[in-house]
């Protein structure tokens, strides 16, 4: 018996050293990488002051209406996710894509990402642009931030348009989260890992080879950064928030929801009662992913066209 504990404590001795011996190397492995990869990636829009930080805001276009949109939560790259968007939009409206603090090119912050903090942010972005009327588009978790936004600039606001946008009262948003094993993860370099063995996430989209690589080299960046936890942090407490606020009546909402949600019960329910809280509100169902704008894009800009000018705008 000794003898077989004395062999099972050097076998188990020898798996922890492998296990460390390769966490070493994995560690010192992604901070190679991830400062190689630094000089990598392309600049793309420009920089606006915010706060004393640099915020990465993208326009394209020079019609009359403006649209501004707002990217879901952990977007790599905001302005090159809703590429497919831009394309349909742009020929129509001036489109103004926002990278918040911790996304895309933009800096990353030590304030609390609370909804009003990020909504007083994109505001004076939008400001140093002198862009005061247009729409909000936003996609998932930008539908909790634009209630707040709406309840603090309703006059800047043509409309609201969610891209299968989040809502306060959908269930799940109080769950504990593994903010730690991320961070955790990512130093170690189990996420880049991860990541390679997960394949191409765009595989069969329409975004070319360099626009893939960009994405995923802003994805290793960005991931599980301080300012990407603190805002999962805060998702209880903006969720809550979200519950005491609303629309303004007089907005125009249109809400662009997965028809199939098979993972928040309640969606498509949820949505139909957000939109019927405004004076003019429409929801479009669509049968896409979450990333509605991925697939959907020219679905989306025809409808939102047709939607405001039924409206007289």
């Amino acid at each position: 018996m000794r003898k077989f504990l004395k062999i099972a404590l050097k076998v188990v001795a020898a798996l922890v050293a492998v296990v460390v011996a390769a966490l070493a190397t994995t560690t010192i492995v992604n901070a190679s990488a991830s400062k190689s990869e630094a000089s990598k990636i392309e600049r793309y829009g420009q920089l606006v002051p915010v706060d004393g930080k640099n915020m990465n805001v993208v326009v394209e276009g020079d019609a009359a209406q403006t649209v501004v949109l707002l990217p879901g939560f952990g977007t790599a790259s905001p302005a090159l996710d809703f590429k497919p968007l831009i394309a349909e939009l742009v020929p129509h409206y001036k489109v103004v894509v926002v990278e918040p603090f911790g996304y895309g090119l933009s800096d990353e912050t030590d304030k609390p990402r609370t909804s009003e903090n990020i909504s007083n942010e994109i505001h004076a972005a939008l400001a140093g642009l002198n862009i005061d009327r247009y729409t909000l588009m936003g996609h998932s978790i930008a539908g909790i931030y634009a209630l707040d936004y709406a309840t603090r600039f309703p006059q800047e606001l043509m409309a609201f348009v969610g891209i299968d946008s989040s809502v306060p009262t959908q269930p799940g948003m109080d769950d504990p989260l593994p903010i730690g094993a991320m961070k955790t993860a990512k130093a170690l370099g189990l996420t880049r890992i991860l990541m390679s063995l997960a394949g191409d996430p765009y595989a069969g989209l329409p975004y070319d080879d360099n626009t893939k690589e960009q994405m995923k080299l802003l994805s290793l960046k960005n991931n599980s950064t301080k300012t990407y936890s603190n805002e999962m942090e805060h998702f209880k407490e903006n969720f809550m928030a979200g519950k005491s606020q609303s629309f303004p009546r007089e907005l125009r909402v249109l809400e662009f929801v997965q028809s199939n949600n098979t993972d928040v019960e309640g969606w498509l329910p949820l949505h139909q009662e957000q939109v019927a809280s405004v004076d003019h509100g429409e929801l479009v169902l669509l049968d896409a992913s979450h990333y509605l704008h991925h697939t959907k894009s020219k679905e989306i800009a025809e409808n939102f066209t047709r939607f405001m000018a039924q409206q007289g705008a």
